[in-house]
């Protein structure tokens, strides 16, 4: 480590070195996959870093592991916390629970369950506290200076950044030829690691940044050139949903970084989508941010060499469902239509009868009587319906006016 002009004590290559070497103990080299289809979408030749594969289900475990493998006796002795309400809390408690430490993690009450039981299960104390993650976060402060225990920061930490770094060093040793890397940017500690480790081996590697549309805090600051704290964000990519970058990582970025583009969260679920179905890999909205980039030409790669860090793997399931739902409908296999019928046996039959001729699978039905729009004497019948193929949807209403039947198809 060592101080900048401004005091700020920043991670080196030395350290990031230092870093994979310790890791080695604890993490996964995480596979880096050409993907043939994402390269015929994105024209570019596309590699894939699947950090949703490492331990815990995220790259967040490396700077975790890293820093409170740093803590003298006494530090550790008093036990570490963080605040999180996702990937940095499982990374904490798996790597203090390794290194025997004692772990307190403060998430927000509107914390997805699965993800407190996971941190639990790691071996952390879990307090559920305040309806945001800034309450969790205060919360946290105020038991540190009861408690004395090591804050371990998300991003802002030169030992979080030196082990995310270690994500740089493997690109490298598994594709020297790599052209491009995008990176998802929260706060900014896995792209400021990687943008050190591989402008240090290659500087004319471009290292590209991919914020979410509604959570631009790097951006705007770098655009700025001071940090820029927003007042909200309003994203489905939780895991880089954040207000502000730290000082360090906006220094880093600052002199490393070569483009910050943004994706919106249509372009990230149907990423996310493409992914489980093309590839088979299983990722959160903030970890598919790079390779949506790419595939919606936020930035020219075209017949580039890139790399496409999949940070994370720990989707809410919830998210996760409406992803896959989406997905299906857009890609023309799943289709929604809402039929105005008399409330009479047999009527709903023969809409039954016209999906059933053509080989689709009902999904759902629901009835609606009640409303105003619905004249009396009549049901609104909405039926949801997997299709084999994309043009059964048009045969299907086709039929539907042949037997003189109100309907109409829902997006």
């Amino acid at each position: 480590m060592e101080y900048s002009k401004n005091d700020i004590l920043l991670p080196q290559f030395s350290d990031i070195v230092n870093a994979q070497s310790t890791l080695k103990e604890v993490v996964k080299r995480t596979p880096l996959e050409r993907s043939k289809s994402f390269s015929a979408m994105s024209g570019a030749e596309t590699y894939l870093k699947l950090e949703n594969l490492q331990t815990t289900g995220s790259f967040k475990v490396r700077g975790a592991y890293y820093k409170i493998k740093n803590l003298t006796s006494d530090e550790a002795a008093k036990g570490v916390l963080c605040a999180s309400a996702g990937n940095h809390a499982q990374g904490v408690a798996f790597a203090a629970k390794s290194l025997g430490v004692k772990s307190t993690v403060f998430m927000p009450i509107f914390a997805p369950p699965l993800k407190v039981i996971a941190t639990r299960a790691y071996g952390a104390e879990v307090v559920l506290t305040g309806d945001t993650f800034d309450d969790a976060f205060a919360a946290a402060l105020e038991f540190q200076h009861k408690s004395g225990a090591t804050f371990v920061h998300p991003f802002d930490d030169p030992y979080i950044i030196a082990g995310q770094g270690s994500v740089g060093l493997e690109i490298f040793e598994q594709l020297r030829d790599v052209d491009d890397v995008l990176v998802p940017i929260g706060g900014g500690g896995l792209i400021s690691g990687v943008a050190i480790a591989l402008k240090q081996l290659k500087p004319q590697i471009r290292i590209i940044g991919v914020e979410a549309m509604g959570a631009q805090s790097m951006k705007k600051s770098l655009e700025k050139k001071e940090i820029v704290k927003l007042n909200s964000v309003t994203t489905i990519a939780d895991g880089i949903a954040v207000k502000s970058p730290g000082n360090l990582t906006f220094n880093i970025c600052s002199n490393l970084v070569d483009e910050i583009v943004v994706v919106n969260d249509a372009e990230m679920a149907s990423t996310a989508y493409l992914l489980l179905q093309r590839a088979k890999i299983l990722a959160e909205p903030a970890g598919v941010a790079a390779m949506a980039a790419a595939l919606y030409n936020k930035v020219d790669v075209k017949s580039r060499k890139i790399v496409a860090i999949i940070s994370g793997g720990n989707a809410n399931m919830s998210i996760l469902e409406q992803i896959l739902d989406k997905g299906v409908m857009d890609e023309g296999l799943r289709a929604r239509i809402e039929v105005l019928i008399p409330d009479q046996a047999g009527k709903l039959k023969s809409i039954i009868s016209i999906l059933e001729n053509m080989k689709a699978s009902i999904h759902e039905i629901e009835h609606e009587r009640s409303t105003t729009s619905v004249p009396v004497g009549y049901v609104q019948v909405t039926i949801t319906f997997n299709l084999q193929d994309k043009t059964q949807l048009s045969t299907i209403c086709t039929e539907l006016e042949n037997r003189k039947m109100h309907y109409q198809v829902l997006k």
